[in-house]
């Protein structure tokens, strides 16, 4: 199992109260006088509608929609020091329309008893305002759930794992729905089954940064995937054997018949097909629409062939506009113009930064092509 080090935070924070959040009513903003508007205007709470549109400047619309479902809340200054409570810690607008619109009724909620205690969790693991803001506002559910018995104890688990309140602030601004997932199901099963392969927990957790989703698999799902990898005669010790379990467990049994079909359709054999799969897995990640545009734009120059494309199958990745086109375009006047009688090969052209390709390639003849040159 995976040692985590689940500190005792719960001491500091009880919950003295539970408040129920119903699901939000919808209505048309039609400026039509039908009945039913008629009737659903009627429910509108004015108040709070003055509240949201004058004070706190939310668009008519939603103030209209939040209106509607807090038709019965008798203390609108309930709602106000919520959303004040919120643009005091660093909440922008935007991102407290977000999270009213997800469920007007969060306004109705204790401040002091729900609220406050949610927030001061993240503020106590050391979580900027910024953190903060970005983190609920892209998952607002996090905000109806129990500090205690579920808040808590996943920060708990997640920062065990990575080991300090850093990476875990890094990890939630990019994938919030955390801390709303039961870990305990997924994530921990199935870092203990890859911990079980030697995998080097640092590639574990980079893996994590960069494709959290993975992690979150069922873990039967990610089972069949390591065997449809070692089938296909990946070592466990590779390096890329944890990105081409991903890059299968991303796509249905259909869906990957359908990508290999895609390449024979483009002309590339079974060991060809084998072979760009273990030296870049996430390339198939593409779309098929993008990888026949790449291998038609390729080989159109007359430098690479297919074979080329085979040895360097993460061209297929690459943007097609930003970096293959205007490398090809500058190679191509480059040549016309005598300044070069031999390409960089397919690796350079496609993994340089850009920075490196000018200085290797470029920046020697820069006075030649000086009214071409965008690579500065």
């Amino acid at each position: 199992m995976i040692n985590l080090v689940r500190k005792n935070l719960a001491s500091s924070y009880i919950v003295k109260s539970h408040v129920s959040f119903s699901t939000p009513l919808h209505f048309s903003s039609s400026s039509s006088s039908s009945s039913s508007e008629r009737q659903q205007l009627l429910k509108t709470n004015p108040k709070v509608f003055d509240l949201l549109l004058h004070r706190h400047h939310f668009t008519p619309e939603l103030a209209s929609r939040v209106a509607s479902a807090l038709a019965h809340l008798k203390t609108p200054e309930k709602a106000d020091s919520i959303l004040s409570f919120f643009k005091d810690i660093g909440f922008t607008n935007t991102q407290l329309e977000k999270i009213v619109k997800y469920k007007p009724r969060f306004l109705s909620a204790s401040l002091e008893a729900s609220i406050k205690p949610k927030i001061r969790v993240f503020q106590d693991l050391g979580f900027s305002s910024d953190d903060i803001s970005i983190i609920i506002s892209s998952n607002p559910a996090i905000l109806h759930l129990s500090v205690n018995n579920n808040i808590i104890p996943t920060l708990s688990l997640l920062k065990g794992l990575l080991g300090s309140d850093y990476d875990l602030a890094r990890l939630l601004r990019l994938s919030s729905w955390f801390v709303t997932t039961n870990l305990e199901q997924t994530m921990v099963p199935n870092f203990d089954f890859l911990k079980s392969f030697d995998i080097p927990t640092e590639r574990l957790l980079l893996i994590l940064h960069c494709y959290p989703r993975f992690f979150l698999l069922k873990p039967d799902i990610l089972k069949r995937s390591v065997e449809k990898v070692e089938e296909m005669g990946i070592d466990r010790r590779s390096k890329v054997f944890i990105y081409a379990v991903r890059s299968i467990a991303s796509l249905s049994n259909e869906a990957w018949e359908l990508k290999l079909q895609g390449f024979r359709d483009l002309g590339f054999s079974e060991n060809e097909i084998l072979a760009m799969f273990v030296k870049a897995p996430s390339a198939f990640s593409v779309s098929m629409v993008k990888i026949k545009k790449v291998k038609e734009v390729l080989l159109g120059t007359g430098k690479f062939s297919k074979s080329s494309i085979v040895n360097n199958p993460m061209s297929f990745a690459c943007s097609i506009e930003k970096r293959l086109e205007p490398r090809i375009r500058i190679l191509e006047i480059m040549e016309r113009r005598k300044l070069i009688t031999k390409w960089p090969g397919l690796g350079e052209v496609c993994t340089l930064t850009d920075d490196k390709f000018f200085h290797k390639f470029i920046s020697p003849y820069m006075d030649e092509v000086s009214d071409v040159c965008t690579f500065r």
